[in-house]
């Protein structure tokens, strides 16, 4: 195994849990962090939550669980030429959307309207939250008590004001770098760019598999023809469904290796010498210029063509009636949730500990729930 770079997070040097533990006998704080987080509640979840494509519209779409699957795949293969710690970024690769609602982001904007006046909802709140308060599995604290270095990476956005209620109830915690204008660790950069690079990818796999955007019109996307030439230089014979896996695949590669190449040059550029210095210098971990070009463009068409697709709209106005109603009727008969959550409102506030529980939620439970409540089947 290569030996860690200078500015990897090493697990020795974890800032540590919350809830003070002593150390596993055979697994590094980031392993134990990473088996936590395969073994939860939430985790199991995300198989039936929706990335794009509702989990019942076809057998082979992503979920949130095999994107989040993949994110870490892409992780672990750049850290590992980096130097960085595999353990850690597959941690925050693995939980970075469990606090993600049903119905992908429509059901991120219906909880935000919803709790307008009570707080607001953040996906990547709710994913702290998740692993902090929500899981039940110990008996000695509530959530699963992970490192400060895993939490970090899992909160990967954060309005001012909810970083400065962060800091209030942790001092020093994982708020602070929103207000001080700090970077996460190295591990956790990464995490945000396999993100990045996993869902694009995959995007284009789901769209043309679901016959919402054509191979046609991916002739208005640079990056992706660059590598289905490629791909047509090497097999004039390629068609269909291979040609479209071995364009990905050569553009994922590249990728890769762009990033790879990049962070290299901006680390060379500013030489930090452990983790923590990392963290003071602006971000690392990026695209060259030029990728970072490429892969916008690839995003504005997919907005354009496939999440702003008419069918995709169709399916977002239905999953947003569903959930605002659902919210509805458990504000008015909170009884009507399971009783755990029923039994949070006393302390967390009603509308929180509704949000809670839809936020939980698979596809398939809030619809059932919303025909259940309400006598209608919206899907």
């Amino acid at each position: 195994m290569t030996a860690p770079a200078a500015f990897a997070s090493l697990p020795e040097r974890s800032r540590g849990r919350r809830h003070p533990e002593a150390a596993a006998p055979t697994r590094s704080n980031f392993q134990r962090d990473r088996d936590r987080i395969v073994h939860s509640t939430a985790f199991r979840r995300l198989v039936y939550k929706t990335q794009v494509f509702l989990n019942h519209e076809g057998d082979l779409f992503r979920t949130r669980l095999t994107h989040s699957l993949e994110v870490a795949q892409l992780g672990r293969s750049i850290a590992r030429s980096l130097g960085l710690n595999e353990d850690l970024v597959e941690a925050v690769a693995l939980a970075h959307d469990l606090g993600h609602t049903p119905f992908g982001h429509a059901g991120q904007d219906v909880l935000n309207e919803c709790m307008a006046e009570h707080g607001g909802f953040e996906h990547n709140l709710q994913s702290l939250r998740v692993v902090d308060e929500l899981e039940e599995r110990y008996l000695p604290y509530n959530g699963l008590n992970l490192t400060f270095e895993t939490r970090e990476g899992i909160l990967k956005h954060c309005s001012r004001r909810h970083a400065e209620m962060l800091e209030q109830r942790e001092p020093g915690g994982v708020g602070r770098r929103f207000i001080e204008g700090t970077q996460p660790s190295l591990e956790a950069q990464l995490c945000n760019l396999a993100d990045e690079i996993a869902y694009n990818a995959h995007d284009i796999d789901d769209g043309v598999r679901s016959g919402l955007i054509t191979m046609e019109q991916l002739e208005a996307v640079p990056l992706f023809v660059r590598f289905r030439d490629d791909t047509l230089r090497e097999f004039p014979q390629a068609r269909g469904r291979r040609l479209l896996f071995d364009s990905i695949r050569r553009m994922l590669s590249q990728q890769v290796y762009d990033v790879i190449d990049a962070t290299r040059a901006r680390i060379a550029e500013h030489q930090p010498q452990d983790a923590d210095e990392a963290r003071r210098c602006p971000p690392l971990i990026r695209f060259s210029a030029e990728m970072r070009e490429a892969s916008t463009q690839l995003k504005r068409f997919l907005f354009k063509e496939l999440y702003r697709h008419p069918q995709v709209n169709e399916t977002t106005m239905r999953a947003k009636q569903v959930l605002s109603e659902l919210f509805a009727a458990y504000v008015h008969a909170p009884a009507e949730m399971q009783a755990a959550f029923a039994e949070r409102a006393a302390d967390e506030g009603l509308h929180r500990a509704v949000a809670d529980y839809i936020a939980g939620m698979t596809d398939r439970f809030a619809v059932r729930e919303h025909e259940r409540l309400t006598g209608r089947r919206l899907f």
